[in-house]
């Protein structure tokens, strides 16, 4: 009776496998679709933070009346120098950063826009049933910095 065992369990490793590896590939995908994003934020943040602080260092007497336009430019420019490491692949430019600035004693803020469906260059977007659009992320991701100038 023992010698049939192994017989009628012939697949059953195979049906297993599956079912783990299923498992396994959506939570390593899961994982790997969500850090991207999560990473590319985090260092927008860095980089609209390190454009507010370059803009400190603009001295408002020696540049005239061109204050603003110097402003708004080194924060522009620092910011995009940041993120200078970025893949060409993520088709990321220094127009999805901005600089608002008013003048003497206003409020600089630096924000940088990014379409996610960019990201889909890098890393395919699944629609699963049941679960929808993985990783399920907002038309754009948006990081802004400010400081009182």
């Amino acid at each position: 009776m023992q010698a049939g065992l192994p017989h009628k369990q012939k697949g059953a490793a195979a049906i297993e496998f599956a079912l783990v590896f299923i498992i396994f590939f959506a939570v390593f995908y899961g994982v790997v679709a969500y850090s991207l994003p999560l990473l590319m934020v985090q260092s927008f943040n860095e980089a609209s933070a390190e454009g507010v602080r370059q803009a400190v260092a603009v001295d408002p007497t020696t540049s005239g009346t061109g204050y603003t336009a110097l402003v708004k430019s080194t924060a522009i420019g620092a910011a995009s120098k940041a993120l200078a490491w970025l893949p060409t692949s993520l088709n990321f430019s220094s127009a999805y950063i901005t600089a608002d600035y008013l003048g003497a004693g206003k409020q600089l803020t630096v924000t940088i826009t990014y379409p996610t469906s960019n990201i889909n260059n890098v890393l395919p977007f699944l629609v699963l049933p049941g679960v929808g659009q993985v990783p399920n992320l907002p038309a754009n991701l948006t990081v802004s910095s400010s400081l009182l100038l």
